[in-house]
């Protein structure tokens, strides 16, 4: 699993731990701002938006606990335990994330729920969209040279997270300019197989006999 070891490890270690620490201090942010412009706005959307984030947080404590154990024991052994550990609870946020989409997304369709307008919730959006997916990359970077397979997919659902900021603004957008109220859920609902994939993925991994 190691590709890299010593000094240089560490410093993809603890570059990661920065990168949690960003995943985590945006998300918080986003989370309480989308919930409170939903609120305000009356939009479901935007308040979904916030829960996905508290998801998000969620996947970046994970992360956080793992690089921060190993940097505190880097041991082998121990280390393949964390990052298999951390798989399984990424694995299961990814459902999550596939349960909340799923909700949000056909109860919007049963009840037309028309996105609402809100600048504080577009501005957040489009920042999102530039932050997550730059985040992603990192993180991905970071996963690649250390080996681990929980930091790549607690990347790819920061990437996901990034397409269903893209989906909100396109619903919003959409709905002003054509009234195509149903973009924003079904946009969302088109991601649920990968979303579920990924997770499913994560969870056998976590399951494999480390390799020799």
């Amino acid at each position: 699993m190691n590709f890299v070891l010593g000094a240089e490890r560490t410093r993809l270690l603890r570059r990661g731990v920065q990168l949690e620490y960003l995943t985590m201090g945006w998300n918080s942010l986003e989370a309480v701002i989308a919930i409170g412009a939903g609120v305000l706005a009356g939009s479901i959307a935007l308040v979904g938006f916030g829960l996905d984030s508290i998801i998000e947080v969620i996947s970046g404590a994970i992360l956080f606990w793992r690089l921060r154990a190993e940097l505190k024991v880097p041991d082998g052994d121990t280390s393949e335990l964390w990052e298999r550990r951390a798989l399984l609870f990424v694995g299961v946020s990814f459902f999550l994330l596939a349960a909340y989409v799923v909700y949000e997304s056909s109860k919007k369709l049963w009840l037309r729920e028309v996105p609402a307008e809100s600048v504080p919730g577009l501005i957040l959006a489009a920042l999102s969209l530039i932050v997550m997916p730059l985040l992603a990359l990192s993180k991905h970077r970071t996963a690649r040279l250390l080996g681990s397979r929980a930091l790549a997919a607690d990347a790819m659902e920061t990437a996901i997270c990034s397409y269903l900021s893209l989906a909100l603004l396109l619903g919003l957008a959409v709905n002003a300019w054509l009234g195509w109220w149903w973009a924003d859920p079904v946009a969302a609902l088109a991601m649920v197989p990968l979303i579920v994939h990924e997770g499913r993925e994560a969870i056998e991994e976590s399951r494999e006999a480390p390799s020799s």
